[in-house]
């Protein structure tokens, strides 16, 4: 699955897009592994209210502030984005999200988003792998 997103913080919400294509599949118990594949986003799971959207953007900034020191900044020219790989890291790029009867197990408020760190607008490609019976 592709995701536009813009950077600074960015979550989109891809719970939905996620429940379509475990529908497709038709297996009814199992796992479902959710990575993306880049360096300076992450999948995680939150309650997905404006609150919550504006903490986890605050406390990655007071974690890891953007630097121009970061050293990939300054040993890369035309680089910005030190602290949105260090952030990137941190957080981790996959989920494993248990289904039963067709459906994923969260919690009642989990939503599972697409964090992008970067500086810049990018498209994501989150891979998902399903495995089940």
């Amino acid at each position: 699955m592709r995701v536009a997103m813009q950077g600074d913080c960015q979550v989109e919400n891809i719970t939905d897009r996620l429940r379509a294509a475990l529908e497709e599949t038709h297996l009814r118990a199992g796992i479902l592994t959710v990575f993306i594949r880049h360096t300076t986003a992450s999948v995680l799971i939150i309650e997905d209210e404006p609150g919550i959207r504006a903490d986890t953007k605050a406390i990655w900034e007071r974690l890891i502030p953007a630097d121009p020191t970061w050293q990939h900044n300054e040993r890369n020219v035309g680089e910005d984005n030190g602290h949105s790989h260090l952030r990137g890291q941190l957080q981790g790029h996959s989920l494993t999200i248990p289904f039963n009867d067709g459906t994923m197990v969260l919690g009642t408020w989990q939503q599972v988003v697409v964090l992008d760190f970067d500086t810049r607008a990018r498209t994501r490609d989150v891979v998902l792998q399903i495995i089940g019976e």
